[in-house]
């Protein structure tokens, strides 16, 4: 029998339910630092909506519905105030104090620590190994907040609210904060970054506010329309929209929608611009580009002489062995004339290349000048670094970003110091994202943007290179013409096939493969040919499954679990760790979900776990899983584990900024929703040499033929036409 898997968490929403049997099945959000949500079942007698519960069961492998959690108990679990008390020591607030001296702190003095050291300071003593000058940290940053920290602790968890939520109220209201989220807890959603309206709303509700208080109506609008934008990547959402949304949730009370919006307003949480209604993070991101470009340069290089560059250039071509075309001369000359450009193209069109020589010609050109290249992910920031032989970092490492307080130490106040910022994948870039970037910028002298307006765009809200693009304000130099078409592959050529409409699998010779099969067979199928692949000589690490959902019999979940066990299966000589739904073997292929800079690992780095230790083998008595990016060895203790998940499949938007020898992608019927032009086309381009698509070819084409699903709304392109010199 499987050993029970406990997980917390809340339960979102209820898929299904039958209240004479109790039979539910549901959206579980469980509590840990990625946030999946999974689908539970059961019979669940009594179940609430946003309840922090404990459940225990296992997971099961539905043969159409995909991986399901099958619960066995469930009960809410009593409040503990010991990881809310080390968080809280651990932070900022408290210099010189890490995580493993607040737990000695909590050990020695037990969850009490917090009044014992506000009441006699001396108290500390008992702590081992404890310095003079953590003492004195630990002392000062008590008696500086003088907040009851333990109260707040004690309410939150009481209410079930997450550490980090925790911290970032304590950290915001200092010493008032029990009192103010009393007197409206609804202000968080407004006030505090990440904080959904969903936790608020449940303190709400236990402290006796009625549906209809202005507080929580006022928070509910500003959540809506954050809602809509986050999840159709829209900058803004149209009024009449938000209002029939906002009413239609609203229904079984009299609402006025008016004076809620005009309240969001006023407190310029929400911003009516022309019956375009924003979130404030949006509305400032977009201006605040438009106004950046439109005043850039704050400082220049000196000219260059033309007759200059083009001799350099000519040596440069000369000593690496390229010739580049006029398109891509004209894109080089254009970092020089301009400075703001961009260069836009597909595959194969020597985007690389060119950037390789723009690096060379700056050294050469400006002896002293500071280069700083970045990209959206760490793998994308190491593959542009290897290709053009420069050092390159992801763009939230270049701003130093803090994961707990969303916010970037390099901005207006402490700038970037650096002369040309080369920003590559530009595609994946969102407009909050931008606009940080460009605060930190006001040093720089010239910016080149790199990307393909065909794949993708970013995750979160914005368009921002179709939008750069479609101003006509900045310099944009297109490259069509393709070079690279490696071992005669024909994956290139599918690639500009499908922006043109004009795909036939019969004309491609090499390198580009459609294995029709049904739905149910796609799983085996797969493993198949990554057998195949391997007994041909190349290694799990050249291949790649692409799904581009987590969901369903070709998902995620279910090709990482069956291609683990088929190439990477259970023996008595290899450890293993399980979390949640997830085993972790020695010598599974990992993705890294999060840039670690202090270990130099990056969001979207691919490596191998070589060895698992079990706690009574470490120091300090915790499993460590060692992982190995390409020589440069990570390990990962319990409360970083997840960080890392299994990468034999992953997602078509994960693997953005990478290349693969071998890519393999499932077409389902349930997928459909999913797919669209530029989904498959960033899928497709991701491939070096052979591509194998699997499954339902009617399902490929209806993806091919879906533009977009929607257009998203933005008002980029006005704001910097309006604000524009030209």
């Amino acid at each position: 029998m499987d050993e029970l898997i406990t997980l917390n968490g809340k339960i979102t929403y209820v898929l299904y339910r039958n209240e004479t049997n109790f039979y539910t099945v549901a959206k579980f959000l469980v509590n840990d630092e990625k946030e999946r949500h999974i689908t539970i079942t059961g019979i669940l007698p009594e179940i609430e909506e946003d309840v922090l519960y404990d459940i225990q069961g296992t997971y099961v492998e539905h043969p159409k519905y995909g991986m399901q959690f099958q619960v066995q108990t469930i009960q809410q679990p009593l409040p503990s105030e010991r990881e809310g008390i080390i968080r809280y020591l651990s932070s900022s607030q408290f210099p010189h104090i890490g995580k493993k001296l607040a737990e000695r702190v909590v050990e020695a003095l037990g969850e009490d620590c917090l009044a014992m050291i506000k009441d006699n300071p001396d108290c500390l003593l008992r702590v081992p190994r404890l310095s003079k000058a953590q003492y004195e940290s630990i002392v000062n940053g008590i008696q500086e907040d003088d907040s009851g920290l333990q109260q707040l602790v004690s309410f939150m968890n009481i209410h079930g609210i997450g550490i980090r939520n925790l911290i970032r109220i304590n950290q915001k209201y200092g010493k008032d904060a029990l009192k103010l989220i009393k007197e409206n807890p609804y202000r968080v959603v407004e006030e505090l970054d990440g904080f959904g309206f969903a936790t608020a709303d449940k303190i709400g509700k236990e402290l006796g506010f009625e549906k209809n208080d202005p507080n929580r109506l006022h928070a509910y609008l500003i959540a809506l329309c954050e809602m809509f934008c986050m999840k159709n990547g829209d900058s803004y959402i149209p009024e009449a929209l938000l209002k029939e949304s906002f009413l239609k949730k609203t229904k079984e009370f009299e609402v006025n929608f008016d004076e809620v919006l005009d309240s969001c307003v006023l407190s310029r949480a929400l911003i009516n611009d022309d019956g375009c209604i924003y979130p404030k993070a949006q509305y400032d991101a977009e201006t605040y580009i438009a106004s950046f470009l439109a005043a850039f340069p704050y400082r220049t290089l000196e000219p260059c002489d033309d007759d200059e560059v083009k001799d350099a250039l000519k040596n440069i071509q000369d000593s690496i062995g390229i010739t580049y075309d006029e398109t891509q001369i004209h894109a080089i000359h254009t970092l020089f004339d301009t400075p703001v450009s961009i260069m836009s193209g597909g595959p194969g069109t020597g985007k690389t290349t060119v950037v390789r020589a723009i690096v060379e010609l700056l050294k050469r050109m400006y002896p002293n000048c500071i280069i700083e290249c970045c990209a959206p992910t760490g793998r994308a920031a190491k593959r542009l670094s290897q290709l053009c032989e420069t050092k390159s970092s992801t763009i939230h490492s270049l701003l130093q970003w803090n994961l707990e307080s969303n916010e970037f130490k390099k901005n207006e106040k402490e700038p970037l110091m650096c002369d040309v910022l080369i920003i590559d994948e530009f595609s994946m870039v969102d407009s909050y994202l931008f606009a940080n970037l460009l605060k930190a910028s006001h040093n720089v002298k010239k910016i080149c943007i790199i990307g393909d307006e065909d794949q993708l765009p970013s995750v979160s809200p914005g368009c921002v290179l179709r939008d750069l693009i479609a101003s006509n304000v900045i310099p944009t130099v297109r490259l069509e013409h393709i070079y690279r078409q490696k071992d005669d592959s024909s994956v290139i050529t599918l690639s500009k096939d499908l922006l043109e409409n004009r795909i036939d699998f019969n004309t491609y010779e090499k390198g580009v493969l459609f294995y029709e099969t049904d739905e149910i067979n796609i799983k085996q199928s797969i493993l198949k040919i990554v057998q195949n692949c391997l007994e041909k000589g190349y290694e799990l690490s050249d291949i790649q499954v692409l799904s581009p959902m987590y969901a369903g019999n070709a998902g995620i979940t279910v090709l990482n679990q069956a291609l683990q066990e088929t190439f990477n299966p259970k023996t008595v000589d290899k450890n293993e760790v399980r979390l949640g739904y997830i085993t972790f073997r020695e010598g599974d292929k990992i993705l890294q979900l999060k840039n670690q800079p202090d270990d130099e690992v990056s969001n979207g780095d691919i490596g191998t776990l070589i060895e698992i230790v079990d706690a009574k083998e470490t120091e300090d008595k915790k499993t460590t899983i060692v992982v190995d990016f390409d020589g440069n060895f990570v390990e990962y203790k319990p409360d970083s584990f997840s960080n890392i998940t299994l990468a034999y499949c992953i997602s078509v938007h994960k693997s953005q900024g990478s290349e693969y020898p071998i890519v393999i992608m499932p077409f389902a019927k349930n997928q459909w929703i999913m797919l669209n032009k530029k989904l498959i086309y960033t899928a497709i381009t991701r491939c070096k040499n052979t591509l194998i698509l699997i499954g339902n070819k009617e399902v490929f084409f209806q993806g091919c033929n879906v533009e977009e699903r929607h257009q998203r709304n933005t008002k980029l392109v006005q704001k910097i036409k309006s604000k524009s010199k030209v």
